[in-house]
């Protein structure tokens, strides 16, 4: 499995935000956003810029308790000729905040899980840059590639939001969805040698659990890793599969169902 690797992250979070705020600016600030509905591009920049801010400053402050959480956010400016440079400022921001002698730091980590708090941020702020960045460039009708050695990790990350304390607790008619009695799912990347890129779910009766590698399963999914995290994260449908690269080996459904219970950056 790959890993996230910090420095690559910090990087990618400041050249995903550029081309975000590159392709919003070639598709103007009213136009609508398919990927996400009801969303304007003006909608999608201030998301970005203001979780961008919100976590810097969880992050620069150690906050541990999360009722310590910042309640303002950061305001998007009014003349859309300044947003490249108000997102530089953000994704510059939480990239520093990111650094290497902050990634233990006592932070708080709204998963629950066994990261540390900034290392749980800084996939979580990379994962909405690569994804809503997807959405900026889709608007403005422009073509989308996101590295392997990006996708990888942030598909580890989705299944480890997906599979955490916090998304039972917050999204429980999703994870109460994706119980089973022992249905198995995989995705396999055809970008990454030696089994690197490769994800398997198992459906029980007490929740979903995933673990990287690959293993028998009653349906594999595969194909490009970007393409993979897209289709995952709902950006790329099932029916323009085979266009993406993507193929289904196995029980179909099992894949529409997991698709259909698992939003997660979609709001």
């Amino acid at each position: 499995m790959i890993e996230l690797n910090p420095d690559r992250a910090r990087r990618a979070i400041v050249a995903h935000t550029a081309r975000l705020a590159d392709a919003a600016a070639a598709a103007g600030p009213d136009t609508a956003v398919p990927t996400t509905p009801g969303w304007t591009v003006a909608a999608l920049v201030e998301h970005v810029g203001q979780t961008q801010h919100w976590v810097a400053e969880i992050i620069e402050r150690r906050i541990t308790d999360p009722a310590q959480l910042p309640t303002e956010m950061a305001v998007l400016p009014a003349d859309p000729r300044e947003w490249p440079a108000w997102l530089s400022a953000s994704a510059r921001r939480v990239a520093s905040a990111c650094a290497d002698d902050a990634l233990d730091a006592p932070v708080f980590n709204a998963s629950g899980d066994e990261r540390s708090g900034t290392r749980f941020w800084l996939a979580s702020v990379l994962n909405e840059t690569v994804v809503h960045g997807f959405d900026a460039e889709h608007a403005a009708g422009r073509p989308v590639d996101i590295g392997a050695d990006i996708a990888a990790p942030l598909i580890s990350n989705h299944f480890a939001m997906l599979t955490s304390p916090t998304w039972e607790m917050l999204r429980s008619g999703s994870a109460h969805a994706v119980r089973g009695t022992g249905q198995t799912l995989q995705w396999v990347a055809t970008d990454l040698a030696g089994g690197a890129g490769a994800w398997s779910v198992e459906r029980r009766p007490d929740g979903a659990t995933w673990q990287p590698g690959t293993r028998p399963a009653e349906v594999t999914v595969t194909g490009p890793a970007g393409s993979l995290l897209l289709t995952l994260t709902r950006r790329l449908p099932l029916t323009g599969r085979a266009a993406n690269g993507i193929s289904i080996d196995g029980d179909a459904g099992l894949v529409e169902h997991w698709l259909d219970h698992t939003a997660h950056v979609s709001d």
